[in-house]
């Protein structure tokens, strides 16, 4: 990404945290709840992507504590690997992707430990003068690098936790500017559940997740009086898997989530520099991280209606062909208000022996369908599923502690 700015260093600082949030949110508004590091509200990896972000309760695999550590009790390999990666915001620019490392190790057989690293890079930004003259370049990148733990309790449930390190360097000193990287730090909660059920003739595994992600600490770039607060957010799901015959597989999986930060304050007709709606704000800002996780329930300024449009919705549908071949198409739904992203997204995934790959594709709908940033998103996961080298060695291949479809 190469920019040319002809305004001062503060201003392109500005410039540059607010395309830095056009990842997350392209229609700005009012009403679009804005945060530090809208990247980790993302699903980094294929599967999740082509369900239309839903993970919080879906199988688990190599990803699972992105999502939901509490699922990492239920992993059905001894140990396993993946990496992903998509070039971000095509439409846009060439040099901006989204990388993703993540595994796991069982330990016992009811629970495991995780480790995942999230690497964002916004390519490079050439600085300009106001009189057009080179001012020096800076590449400006974020990551995350999280451990987590999750024990199965019961055949049945799980609960998980994450601890995470958060580094956002979006500017940089760079030509005296006294930009600082952003530094956080912050935990995931998670719980889970899944049993195998008959229904009729049917069988079935029903499965619920809940998380709590990203609890942690403001993140301060420039001004020290004004900190940003990350993306934390409520996720709860489900995944039914029907089990049609021997071979073949179909899973239905749905996610709604929220962030648990203040809602923008505004008055239809009134600018938002507006002193009441600026000391407002500031004060929203200003809260304490529990406090602002509660209030966050009740604060949108159009009411009941408006906290229901916060919420964002993701639905999909997974076939599996002898735990071998997959399909999956998803939906992913943001209110218009609220940054409007909206999009079908397609997948297909292969498993064989220790090795698996998925793809996914976005197709942005909507009334910005046609000119909007997510347009042509690819996604792409290697998995590496380790249990059978450790039964060459003897080992224990790891087995799910319960009915949990496999990946």
């Amino acid at each position: 990404m190469h920019a040319q700015f002809s305004r001062s260093r503060l201003a392109m600082l500005g410039g540059l945290l607010a395309f830095a949030a056009t990842a997350q949110a392209q229609n700005q508004n009012q009403a679009t709840i804005t945060t530090a590091v809208p990247i980790l509200t993302l699903a980094p990896d294929a599967r999740s992507s082509a369900l239309g972000d839903a993970g919080v309760a879906t199988s688990p695999d190599a990803n699972a504590s992105y999502f939901n550590p509490g699922k990492l009790g239920f992993v059905p390999y001894k140990y396993s690997v993946a990496a992903s990666y998509s070039p971000w915001l095509r439409n846009i620019t060439d040099d901006m992707s989204i990388s993703y490392l993540s595994g796991y190790g069982k330990v016992g057989q009811r629970s495991a430990i995780g480790a995942s690293l999230m690497y964002f890079d916004l390519g490079t930004i050439d600085y300009r003068t106001p009189n057009n003259l080179p001012f020096g370049s800076f590449s400006p990148k974020e990551y995350a690098f999280a451990l987590s733990y999750g024990q199965a309790l019961t055949d049945n449930f799980g609960v998980g936790v994450s601890a995470r390190y958060i580094r956002s360097n979006l500017v940089g000193a760079i030509n005296g500017n006294d930009a600082q990287p952003g530094n956080a730090a912050a935990v995931d909660l998670g719980a889970y559940y899944n049993k195998d059920l008959s229904v009729g003739t049917g069988l079935y595994n029903l499965a619920l997740g809940a998380s709590i992600t990203n609890i942690g600490n403001k993140i301060t770039y420039t001004d020290p009086n004004n900190p940003s607060f990350l993306p934390t957010t409520l996720k709860l799901g489900t995944a039914i898997t029907r089990e049609i015959d021997q071979f073949n597989k179909i899973t239905l999986v749905f996610d709604a989530s929220k962030l648990l930060v203040p809602s923008p304050y505004y008055e239809e007709g009134v600018p938002a520099n507006d002193p009441r709606v600026v000391a407002e704000n500031r004060s929203r800002n200003d809260q304490p991280l529990v406090k602002a996780l509660f209030t966050s329930f009740g604060d949108a300024p159009g009411g009941f209606k408006e906290e229901l449009r916060e919420i964002n919705l993701s639905t999909g549908l997974e076939y599996n062909y002898n735990d071998l071949l997959y399909a999956r198409g998803g939906y992913f739904y943001e209110a218009p208000d609220k940054g409007d992203r909206q999009y079908v997204s397609l997948g297909l995934g292969v498993r064989y022996q220790v090795f698996g790959i998925d793809g996914t594709y976005l197709v942005p709908t909507g009334d910005g369908s046609k000119n909007n940033p997510l347009a042509q998103t690819i996604r792409v996961s290697l998995h590496f599923n380790l249990n059978k080298l450790a039964d060459a060695f003897n080992e224990n291949g790891a087995g799910g502690t319960s009915g949990a479809p496999s990946n």
